[in-house]
């Protein structure tokens, strides 16, 4: 079969029937406890998959384009007021999540990441680079996150409402607490608490129906403010039904983090699987110490403060404890030279690694002393629920020759998400051949189709190489069968953006979809690149979340 007629034929409800034949076993019941990962992709109830649809071609007009017979409301966009208070939705428009309100499709509360601000919501920056101090507070109060109340009207229209007891801010003024390692040691100014979050890229959902939400790019902003960096870089935990829920997990480790998966081991504790977003960075992987017990609810939370943090060695094929001990190890050593991309003689390093604590707070340059592989941006990471197959979007390294990305697929030994031990392969790469470049956000459907967002750099766009790829877009990539790895494009993004953040209804029919800094080379704000969403008789260009409708279940 071509891939539109094994698309056909997976839309016509033969999805378990596929999976089985592909090995994968039987796709029945929703996710528990007893569930490889957690249900924050899509929801198991239907055995439907996406949808037959026709792929679109790659495109450099400045609008958000879909197949035939799919269309989007916009549900949020930069500066929409949210709550009756007033708070406005941020910029940056990054993860979504969707959490259903008595567990409605049509209705629930959506939280959205908010990564950075651009000209749009600060105004131009003055020609010496100084900020005022009314732009660092703009940059502040616009990242972070976004809780929002939505629904489907009757029409089928995707609406926000603003009356909601629930929507808010979080920002860069929110008090969170610090959980694990690192509270109240040296290297953290012994706080035991963090003023703010921001640069929020993508995240996750957990078992006990929170959310993960990550730091990433943190250190520009934390500086202009003169907030201390180490309260930041960190993954931070919300409940969307509680506003006083607001944790930052030190034992996960502090850096460009950009997304979190969580799954189980085999013998019940949680794993949550994490990127280091820059150049000649590592992938991770946090076990916890204890099991979860989905009875205890929102306090299976404490596994995340005690556990072992690992790297992977991609040559070794072996995951490395990042933990005082190794790196204490390798230091006592009177041979010891520091790997590339560590900075500091040996007594220099000594004294920085003191404890756990210092080992978290200093988290790549500890993971590679201990071992772990430098890679290629690794972004967003999920966790296959059919087969427990670990899929990491390595983004790109022009540095390294690896212009166009590659997802990397990793194999656990044993199926065990919990093992030490792994085998990998680059399951798709990027470039002509592939038709998408610079793979980012991923999600799955419930046949094992991989959604695949692209970040092409926007000062890349339409240029030398990546001309062919023209804007960016959304890309699914079944996972099995007789598509395997090949790509077929869904979307194609607005002007000098970035599609993020792709997540579904748990009845598959609604696909939750962010246009991340449309026009954000703009100069001069009465000449901008990108005018998105189009509103009539707006002057700028607004980032946001779109709701896609249009799908054909069978």
């Amino acid at each position: 079969m071509n891939r539109r007629t094994f698309l056909s034929f997976m839309g016509t409800g033969a999805a378990a029937l596929a999976a089985a034949s592909a090995g994968l076993g039987i796709l029945e019941g929703k996710a528990s406890a007893m569930s490889p990962t957690a249900d924050h992709l899509f929801g198991f109830e239907t055995n439907k998959v996406s949808g037959y649809f026709e792929p679109i071609e790659p495109s450099k007009e400045d609008l958000l384009l879909l197949p035939k017979g799919y269309q989007y409301d916009v549900v949020a966009a930069f500066d929409d007021v949210i709550n009756e208070a007033g708070e406005k939705f941020g910029q940056g428009s990054d993860y979504n999540a969707f959490f259903p309100i008595n567990g409605s499709n049509t209705h629930g509360l959506l939280v959205n990441n908010h990564e950075y601000t651009n000209i749009f919501s600060i105004g131009p920056i003055a020609e010496n680079g100084k900020w005022t101090q009314e732009q660092i507070q703009k940059d502040l109060y616009y990242q972070g996150m976004s809780v929002i109340e939505i629904y489907q009207d009757t029409d089928g229209v995707w609406k926000m409402d603003t009356s909601s007891k629930h929507a808010r801010r979080i920002h860069g003024s929110t008090p969170f607490e610090l959980t694990g390692p690192a509270r109240g040691s040296a290297v953290v100014g012994y706080a035991t608490q963090a003023k703010g979050t921001f640069a929020n890229c993508s995240g996750g959902v957990t078992f006990w129906k929170t959310v993960l939400s990550c730091e990433e790019n943190f250190s520009e902003t934390a500086e202009r403010a003169g907030l201390p960096l180490t309260h930041y870089g960190w993954v931070v935990e919300i409940d969307p039904f509680d506003g006083s829920y607001l944790k930052k997990h030190t034992a996960l480790g502090r850096f460009n983090h950009e997304n979190t998966a969580m799954g189980l081991t085999a013998d019940g504790r949680i794993v949550v699987y994490m990127g280091d977003d820059k150049k000649d960075a590592c992938v991770y992987k946090f076990v916890s110490a204890g099991k979860y017990e989905a009875s205890k609810g929102r306090a299976n939370s404490a596994l995340l403060e005690d556990g072992t943090l690992y790297v992977a060695n991609l040559k070794s094929g072996k995951w490395a404890p990042v933990t005082y001990e190794a790196v204490s190890k390798l230091l006592a050593k009177s041979d010891f030279k520091a790997p590339a991309g560590v900075k500091g003689t040996r007594d220099e390093l000594l004294a920085r690694f003191g404890s756990q604590g210092d080992v978290v707070t200093n988290c790549h340059e500890a993971a590679l002393i201990v071992g772990g592989t430098p890679t290629d941006r690794p972004e967003d990471i999920e966790i296959s629920p059919f087969d427990n197959t670990v899929f990491i979007s390595h983004t790109n390294n022009d540095s390294h020759g690896n212009i166009h990305g590659h997802i990397t697929r990793i194999f656990e030994k044993d199926n065990d998400l919990g093992a030490t031990e792994f085998d990998f392969e680059i399951f798709i790469a990027g470039g002509r051949q592939s038709g998408f470049s610079s793979p980012d956000n991923l999600a799955f459907d419930s046949s094992g189709n991989l959604w695949v967002v692209t970040d092409i750099s926007s000062s890349s766009h339409n240029k030398g190489v990546y001309k062919t790829f023209q804007n960016n877009g959304l890309f699914v990539v079944p996972t099995h069968g007789p598509a395997k790895a090949e790509a077929l494009q869904f979307a194609s993004a607005p002007v000098e953006s970035e599609l993020t953040g792709p997540f579904f209804t748990p009845d598959e029919n609604t696909l939750f979809l962010s246009v991340q800094h449309p026009g954000e080379m703009t100069t001069d704000l009465n000449k901008p690149t990108s005018l998105w969403p189009h509103r009539p008789g707006d002057p700028i260009a607004r980032c946001g979340v779109v709701a896609i409708r249009g799908f054909k279940l069978g």
